[in-house]
């Protein structure tokens, strides 16, 4: 049974390894050991799609050297919740500090969710007079 998990190996076996004084843990150790466990499937929700058609921009921000809060703004989506109940998560977040000035939680990857974030960084925003870059 090439895909059995460890659990069910154990169960299985209980009789045959009691004699051998070897318990569940111990089970674990010696097929980790001989690199038997069986690796879990990695649960994830895909948000982003790069292989689109759109021109795909440089990261301009790459070079330059943060010196102060507010001279750069970052943001990202990212997935939370369950399949039944999907949401979307809108940061933006301040480069310099790596405080999160902007959120929004929505259903959906509309963009009102993104620009609600937005709204909301820079209705906060502290050094209005300065110069920022958002990225």
């Amino acid at each position: 049974m090439p895909k059995i998990g460890t659990r069910k190996l154990y169960y299985l076996l209980e009789n045959e390894l009691r004699l051998l004084k070897v318990g569940r843990d111990k089970l674990f150790k010696i097929l980790k050991a001989n690199q038997l466990l069986i690796k879990p499937k990695r649960k994830y929700h895909i948000t982003t799609n790069s292989h689109h058609r759109f021109r795909k921009h440089k990261n301009q921000i790459k070079e330059l050297e943060f010196t102060r809060p507010e001279q750069i703004w970052v943001s990202d989506i990212t997935y939370i919740g369950n399949r039944k109940n999907p949401s979307y998560l809108a940061l933006i977040t301040d480069a310099y500090s790596k405080k999160i000035v902007g959120y929004n939680v929505s259903d959906s990857l509309n963009v009102r969710g993104s620009l609600s974030a937005l709204e909301m960084a820079l209705k906060n925003r502290k050094y209005r007079n300065e110069p920022m870059i958002h990225q």
